[in-house]
């Protein structure tokens, strides 16, 4: 091969389908639910002012960066070699999975936003096993495979803000779940990292 594969990449080609994949499954999961009668996207239902304010600040950081991504793209406002870039495309593919994963695996009691009434099952199981919140890592590391592959200082600036906001978002919904579900969210918690692992339990020598 005269040239490494890193640089045979239509880069546009690629941050476009991690991006047009990543949000089909969104929208997909979405309109899956309300037609169960379920309303999936729940952000900023909640009147508290704390969760209240991380949602929308949520929402800004998860729409603004959408327009971000596209314009670098679109101007192929790139600062990284191209090693860099192949790696975000590896890690933007990465996170699609494990959003489609997460979002598969929850079915029905797959929210966006802290639900104001309904409750949901706690699922542990499946992707849920070895990560507390998958579909943020998912977030997370396409944020990070577009910077890598048009890495500039508005996508900087945005992928920082949106991973930050999800951080919070992240924190609000742990405590939301410890006053809801109580000791099997605690247990739950203490087995199964934020955002990636689990710990081995003493008396399970299979883990």
């Amino acid at each position: 091969m005269e040239y490494p594969i890193e640089r045979l990449v239509p880069y546009p080609i690629a941050a476009l389908c991690v991006l047009l994949l990543f949000y089909v499954v969104y929208v997909a999961k979405l309109w899956a639910l309300k037609r169960h009668g379920i309303n999936g996207r729940q952000i900023g239902k909640r009147k508290e002012r704390d969760i209240h304010t991380v949602e929308l600040l949520m929402s800004v950081a998860t729409v603004g960066i959408i327009p971000a991504q596209l314009l670098s793209i679109a101007l192929g406002w790139s600062l990284l070699p191209d090693g860099a870039r192949f790696t975000g495309l590896c890690l933007g593919l990465l996170g699609d999975l494990l959003f489609c994963a997460a979002a598969l695996r929850m079915r029905d009691s797959w929210r966006a936003g802290i639900p104001k009434e309904d409750r949901t099952e706690l699922v542990t199981d499946g992707i849920y096993a070895y990560s507390r919140n998958p579909a943020f890592l998912g977030f997370d590391l396409q944020y990070a495979g577009v910077l890598l592959m048009y890495c500039n200082p508005l996508t900087l600036a945005f992928s920082a803000f949106a991973v930050v906001t999800l951080h919070l978002q992240i924190l609000q919904e742990e405590r939301y779940l410890v006053s809801t579900l109580g000791a099997p969210y605690l247990d739950y918690k203490r087995r199964v990292f934020r955002y990636l692992g689990r710990r081995k339990r003493k008396n399970d020598k299979s883990q």
